[in-house]
């Protein structure tokens, strides 16, 4: 009595787990595509995060890349100035930082700047057409040392290094001058002691530092409420205005942005139809596993997008081909797990016999498969550049979140419905009437 009770409770929570798992997936499918504003008034809003075929209705929060956007791209070669005796990595990330400043300063806030090989700068700006962009980034940079009253002490060629350091417990730039510029520095400082120096670059104020004694060594310390990153990132400033890079154009080109459209929409749409067959072709191969594999594969679609918008990665075409290998390797997962529960069933076993020892029997070519394939993204992420980082980027999800889909989704989903009733081997697969064992 009491073991009829007993498994009829479990079917009961069984059928209510999968009832509250389909609400759920209703639920984060509807608010993907549509997206909600939460009272009062629409103050909070969710923003839809998965894609449509309509380019121009193209959710907010999944930032397109130049070659699905439109817009233009410019490859530079640098050079550190003759004589320098500045880490010419620093002079990299800085002269990227300046470049970063000088476009968010004249509204192109989506731009991407990044270092390519062991010289280049590759500057991506979507939506943009006109080559005058090009002499806002190619400017140098004009750093100046300005006194209380704004007459200028000092430019900043006169700085050697300007570099991070922690000291006494906080976050501090540490800085040297050239001969000529330390003898400036001194007099100004001598003067100034209580009062305030400014340090600017192209006109933005970078310290606004009190003079607390006179530095007449050509060596000073910057000190303020500096985050480690924030120090990294002044101290980079510094040291770029003051030692350039010389960027040399090496490559221009543009993307229409139509052209950008109809390969977002063309990759939508194949990606759409690719995923119906795959989940047709897994229901006719494998029946209510395959319907099951389909749920799952709708729920990691769903949350892959959902931490691509997220996490902010930028989508591009490389990117979007990620996807749908990631897409691939959690049906490959699947088909591992379910071909290892065929086997298990046709040895007589019974359904829920079958899951345990298919999964337990699977694992260890999935996770292979998985760590094979990451290992491979994360070397890509590393060494890449470009579009090749985006394909990687989402490969690397992609991946990850196939894992949590295939381990935890797809084995919750199997061991509900067994629970819940769906015991019958022949739901599952086709096999000889036979006595069923258990473990």
């Amino acid at each position: 009595m009491k073991s009829n009770k007993k498994r009829s409770g479990g079917k009961t929570g069984a059928v209510v787990a999968l009832c509250i798992v389909l609400v759920v997936t209703v639920l984060l499918g509807w608010l993907g595509l549509t997206g909600m504003s939460i009272p009062p008034r629409g103050l909070y809003k969710v923003l839809s995060w998965l894609p449509t075929t309509n380019a121009e209705n193209w959710p907010e929060s999944l930032p397109l890349g130049l070659d699905l956007r439109g817009g233009m791209y410019v490859e530079y070669s640098g050079k550190a100035p003759e004589g320098s005796e500045a880490n010419f990595d620093d002079l990299v990330e800085g002269t990227m930082t300046i470049i970063r400043e000088r476009l968010s300063d004249k509204g192109y806030n989506e731009a991407n700047v990044q270092r390519i090989g062991t010289d280049g700068i590759r500057v991506e700006i979507p939506d943009v057409q006109d080559d005058t962009v090009l002499d806002l980034i190619g400017q140098t940079a004009e750093m100046q040392f300005l006194d209380p009253s704004g007459n200028v002490i000092m430019k900043g060629d006169q700085v050697k290094t300007a570099t991070y350091v922690y000291l006494d417990g906080k976050h501090q730039i540490q800085f040297t001058l050239t001969d000529k510029g330390r003898e400036l520095f001194a007099e100004a400082t001598s003067k100034n002691i209580g009062n305030r120096i400014r340090i600017t670059l192209d006109g933005e104020t970078l310290v606004d530092a009190t003079v607390q004694q006179a530095i007449t060594d050509g060596t000073g310390l910057i000190s303020g409420n500096y985050t480690q990153e924030s120090a990294l990132t002044t101290a980079a400033q510094i040291q770029s205005g003051a030692l350039p890079l010389e960027l040399t154009q090496q490559k221009v080109d543009k993307v229409s942005a139509t052209l950008g459209q109809d390969a977002l929409s063309t990759s939508v749409k194949a990606a759409l139809i690719g995923i119906g067959l795959i989940m047709l072709l897994m229901i006719f191969r494998y029946r209510l596993n395959g319907l099951i594999a389909s749920w799952a594969l709708t729920l990691y679609i769903i949350l892959l997008f959902l931490l691509i918008a997220l996490f902010h990665i930028q989508l591009t075409l490389p990117g979007l081909a990620g996807v749908v290998l990631g897409i691939g390797m959690a049906v490959d997962a699947n088909v591992i797990i379910f071909e290892r529960f065929n086997e298990e069933a046709r040895k007589g076993r019974s359904a829920k016999a079958s899951v345990r020892a298919g999964f337990k029997n699977a694992m260890s070519a999935v996770l292979d498969a998985n760590v094979t394939t990451l290992i491979a993204a994360i070397v890509l992420l590393i060494f890449g550049t470009g579009s090749i980082q985006g394909f990687a980027k989402t490969l690397l999800l992609g991946v990850l979140v196939s894992m949590f889909s295939a381990i935890l989704i797809t084995r919750f989903l199997m061991n509900r419905f067994v629970n819940a009733g769906a015991t019958s081997i022949n739901l599952y697969t086709k096999v000889t009437a036979g006595k069923e064992v258990e473990e």
